[in-house]
């Protein structure tokens, strides 16, 4: 009885380790499911973007601590005849002052000019009065200023002559030294010295003469 209960038991046990090993069989031989192959993600790969350079312009600084030229505009289209000439040279000076010159000359330190000068030819300095027209003035600017228009040195020019033709002129803030002959209507002094004297070609002319408190002509004045 006892053997073949101890039998039974045996047979029991090997029934359960030939099942289990069946099973682990079956499991080795499954073939893996191929929908599962894992996928290397893309790099997604962005346009390198370089900053844009925003230079800012090149500019001229101002030459805000030098003289700047006394009332010389100059604006796009602006014919050079209605700009200003400044001159430091002899050669400059004659150019500037003659026909084919322009509306305002301006000295930059005291010059001489061992010959007659003749301020000659009509300009206009770019402006335009209250009926449209043009104006009309020829300025021989005997100084320097700075920014603010403020007068910052005042010049000499010697010759031992210099006439005066052009319509509306004026000599300002500075010193003629010779004689003056002014052939033309309107002549003006602004703050000038004439270190000589001064001839007027018409009694008209002498008429029309007008010179500020600031003004004075050394020498005598009188119709020639």
């Amino acid at each position: 009885m006892y053997e073949g209960g101890h039998f039974m038991k045996l047979k029991a046990i090997l029934l359960t380790l030939v099942m289990v090993t069946l099973l682990l069989s079956g499991c080795g031989n499954k073939t893996p499911n191929n929908n599962n192959t894992t996928t290397t993600p893309n790099p997604t790969q962005g346009t390198a973007v370089s900053p844009e350079a925003t230079a800012p312009a090149a500019t001229s600084p101002a030459a805000t601590n030098g003289a700047t030229t006394p009332e010389a505009t100059k604006g796009a289209g602006t014919d050079v005849t209605t700009t200003a000439s400044i001159v430091d040279t002899e050669e400059a000076f004659l150019k500037a002052i003659g026909k084919s010159g322009t509306w305002i000359i301006c000295l930059t330190k005291d010059m001489t000019v061992d010959k007659d000068l003749v301020m000659e030819g009509e300009f206009k300095n770019g402006k335009k009065d209250d009926a449209g027209k043009e104006v009309i003035q020829r300025k021989l600017a005997l100084y320097s200023q700075d920014e603010n228009r403020t007068i910052t040195g005042k010049y000499v020019l010697t010759a031992p002559k210099m006439t005066v033709t052009s319509p509306k002129a004026s000599i300002q803030h500075g010193t003629f030294k010779g004689d003056l002959y002014v052939d033309v209507a309107d002549f003006e002094l602004v703050d000038a010295i004439i270190d000589g004297d001064v001839y007027f070609t018409k009694k008209e002319y002498q008429d029309s003469f007008k010179m500020d408190d600031s003004s004075k002509v050394i020498g005598k004045q009188s119709v020639k």
